[in-house]
């Protein structure tokens, strides 16, 4: 009997364990919570954190997150009012701002994220459509800065005038999509335009242009390089050529005073003796025109042959 007794006891206590631990339940500083019984809410939201109490096993807790949470889209393809297809990628922030609507209505944030994907991507495509490729690719009506690269290649195509800008635009997607999202349970906090691209096809254009662009930048440069060595190159000619006219002319003033030098040396040797001169010099042209094969023919009257005659 005290064994049958003790057992009861011990059982009688796990089953208080049991449902003590079924009926309690803590919520976060984090978390707002719906109970609900047999899949009905009962009761309000529970936003306060702390440990709580329901009903066991009948009502099941279903917490959800007070932060802001985080919605990113997929790129899509979107055409343009002006028939220019680009990929828009998004983002947004948002919040649960009535949980027991949002349980009604969306169940769970899987539920929320894609019931978000729907109507964000559907309201930025509608916004898209409606405006200029310019609107959203700028803000404000400021003039392009030019590179100093670009800036003496060609004057700047004038920029086209914003309406709207991007900020409007992405306001514009934001109201709309509140509109859609307020019998949720959920508040869109906000939307941004992540990154906007070409399609493949208009990408590739755009990169040929910009590798066009910067081949007439280098092709300038080349130029202006070749001109600069051709003006280098005719500057190192000019002073080749002074130099060598300046040394020209000195050589033939030093060429000049020493035939006048050799001159009057001569004039006096043969001022001396004006037959050894002649003789010499009959030699000097014997020796510089007569060669083995050389025959000459010699006057009877002349100093050569007189000369030969008389070295017999």
């Amino acid at each position: 009997m005290k064994e049958a007794r003790i057992a009861s006891l011990v059982l009688a206590a796990v089953l208080a364990v049991v449902v003590l631990s079924s009926s309690l339940y803590t919520v976060a500083e984090t978390q707002q919570v719906i109970v609900t019984q047999f899949g009905k809410p009962v009761g309000k939201p529970i936003t306060t954190p702390g440990l709580k109490m329901k009903a066991p096993f009948i009502q099941v807790v279903h917490a959800f997150e007070k932060r802001f949470m985080e919605w990113d889209g997929d790129p899509n393809q979107i055409p343009t009012k002006d028939k220019r297809f680009i990929w828009v990628d998004c983002y947004a922030r948002w919040r649960i701002t009535d949980p027991l609507l949002f349980f009604q209505r969306l169940r769970d944030e899987r539920g929320a994220q894609s019931r978000l994907d729907d109507i964000l991507d559907g309201e930025t495509r509608n916004t898209i459509a409606k405006h200029e490729l310019i609107d959203i690719v700028r803000s404000t009506n400021r003039p392009f800065v030019v590179g100093d690269d670009m800036a003496d290649l060609s004057q700047p195509e004038p920029a086209e005038k914003v309406e709207y800008g991007r900020e409007k635009l992405t306001e514009e997607v934001l109201a709309n999509a509140r509109k859609r999202t307020h019998d949720l349970g959920i508040e869109i906090l906000d939307f941004r335009i992540k990154q906007i691209n070409y399609v493949e096809a208009v990408r590739q254009e755009v990169y040929a242009r910009m590798i066009s662009e910067r081949k007439r930048i280098a092709e300038r440069y080349r130029s202006e390089g070749a001109g600069e060595a051709a003006r280098i190159a005719g500057e190192k000619e000019r002073q080749l050529r002074v130099i060598e006219s300046e040394a020209y002319r000195k050589a033939q003033e030093i060429r000049g005073k020493a035939d006048a030098q050799a001159a009057d040396i001569y004039a006096a040797a043969y001022n001396r003796d004006p037959d050894f001169y002649r003789f010499l010099k009959s030699m000097t042209t014997l020796r510089e025109s007569v060669d083995p094969e050389t025959t000459l023919v010699l006057s009877t009257d002349g100093d050569l042959l007189r000369y030969l005659n008389a070295a017999k």
